[in-house]
């Protein structure tokens, strides 16, 4: 590109190196605190681009931190590369075809977050180096974001105490520079310990933890008229007590997962879920035993960030696809419902869909940028830390996120494209801080302000610890 900034120049130089990180962590896709393979790779990639590599930090494993430059501002570039499971799937094709079935795959497309952030943060250690210009640069690997709360825990570890402000991204089906809210969110596990017994010849001497998890769900069921109608309760069963019906179950534990948009409402709701859980033991004579498994706040916006990364995505403009990247979005196109393809839009406050296939436009939406409908750990650092992040167009318009169709693109020529074009705002937002000061005393300004007196209280109980063995095994 002609005139290209330098720090664009920098993003090409990096990219056919992490595009090759983001099809390694694609072929080995693994979840929650079990990212061995992933991080590997990532470790590798950092030790041969220069940085100072730092591993297993806040207690967990598959963690990876690098480090470059000197003096100045510091620059977190957030990263993540866990998987989802049950949703494996070949690439390239536009039909569901698992490679493993009930395998793991990458239908959130951190194997391109990742693989993009260090892509960005690689371009700034570059242009860092080429310019003499002090500051450092540092990339976080982060696992575990699927339900792990892993930064959450980096937070409380103080390992952003020294940051100035932290931009990261995520690919979507659509671009557009991040500005709303997101769910606060507990996971929170209930153990149910009953007593077994014979269920035909001795049931009265049986107190069933089965059904205190059931009546716990009808329960919690009817709290739903009577919480706010913005909150959101999931759960799972994971030990139903047994195979044999003929026994009374003695054990069973269930998982809630709790949202709301602020950490006070969703504190307030976990706590009536918890006493729907009490009552549930109290009516089957069983014990309950609570135990948080993770948890994360609702993301803080930042003004002056998001102005500045928006300055530098429309300096860039949309991304660039050519024909085949749109016979192939058409395709996948095919296999999504209309009501999929309206809710992208819907989903970034667009009133007027439009019906190319991918995003090789900007946008416009009107009004307040819409909050994310869902949680994430990353907002947690917006609370100690001016934070930024846009979304990245890598898929054809209307794939859900959490889908076959999302693994099914994580290799192709699109998403790289589109990886790197987030990356290449996210460095030139670092760059704009980098050279003007202002900016960043005016995030640190507008993050104090949305904060208030309060500051962040971290929604992890003290003495809970990263869940490895739990969410790994």
């Amino acid at each position: 590109m002609k005139n290209a900034p330098a720090i664009w120049n920098h993003v090409d130089a990096n990219a056919p190196r992490m595009a090759a990180l983001a099809d390694a962590v694609w072929a080995v896709p693994e979840t929650c605190y079990g990212e061995h393979r992933s991080v590997k790779l990532h470790r590798e990639a950092l030790d041969e681009l220069g940085f100072r590599v730092t591993q297993g930090v806040a207690g967990i494993p598959t963690s990876v931190i690098g480090e470059a430059g000197e003096g100045g501002p510091v620059i977190a570039i957030l990263g993540e590369f866990d998987a989802l499971p049950g949703l494996s799937q070949e690439d390239g094709i536009a039909e569901h075809r698992p490679v493993e079935a009930g395998g793991n795959g990458h239908g959130c497309g951190h194997n391109l977050l990742g693989a993009g952030a260090l892509l960005a943060a690689s371009a700034i250690k570059d242009w860092l180096a080429q310019t003499g210009t002090p500051g450092r640069v540092r990339y976080y690997g982060c696992p575990a974001e699927e339900g792990g709360g892993a930064k959450a825990f980096m937070v409380k570890a103080g390992l952003f105490d020294d940051v100035d402000i932290a931009i990261s991204w995520h690919p979507e089906s659509l671009t557009d520079v991040m500005g709303g809210g997101s769910l606060a969110n507990t996971r929170i596990d209930f153990d149910f310990h009953g007593r077994a017994s014979h269920a035909a010849a001795a049931p009265h001497l049986g107190r069933s933890a089965l059904d205190a998890v059931e009546l716990m769900s009808v329960g919690v069921n009817y709290l739903r008229e009577h919480m706010p109608s913005d909150a959101r309760v999931h759960y799972a069963v994971i030990d139903s007590g047994g195979i044999a019906p003929n026994v009374v179950q003695a054990f069973a534990k269930v998982r809630y997962s709790v949202r709301a948009p602020t950490l006070r409402a969703m504190s307030v709701l976990l706590e009536r879920v918890k006493k729907v859980a009490e009552g549930a033991a109290l009516m089957t004579e069983t014990r309950v035993e609570p135990m948080v498994i993770s948890a994360v706040s609702d993301l803080v916006a930042n003004t002056p960030l998001i102005e500045a990364m928006q300055a530098e995505l429309a300096r860039l403009g949309p991304a660039e696809f050519d024909e085949a990247d749109r016979r192939f979005a058409e395709e996948i196109r095919a296999t999504l419902s209309d009501e999929d393809k309206a809710d992208a839009y819907a989903r970034f406050g667009v009133a007027t869909p439009d019906e190319r296939p991918l995003c090789d436009f900007l946008p416009t939406a009107g009004g307040t940028k819409p909050s994310i409908l869902g949680s994430t750990d990353v907002a947690d650092v917006s609370w100690v830390v001016p934070l930024v992040q846009i979304y990245g167009a890598t898929a054809a318009i209307g794939t859900p996120l959490h889908s076959w169709q999302m693994v099914a693109q994580g290799k192709a020529p699109a998403a790289k494209k589109g990886m790197a074009h987030a990356a290449k705002v996210m460095a030139a937002t670092a760059v704009a801080a980098l050279l003007d000061p202002s900016l960043i005393e005016r995030a640190r300004a507008d993050l104090a302000r949305r904060v208030g007196e309060q500051g962040y209280e971290s929604p992890i109980p003290d003495g809970t610890e990263p869940p490895i063995a739990i969410m790994a095994a």
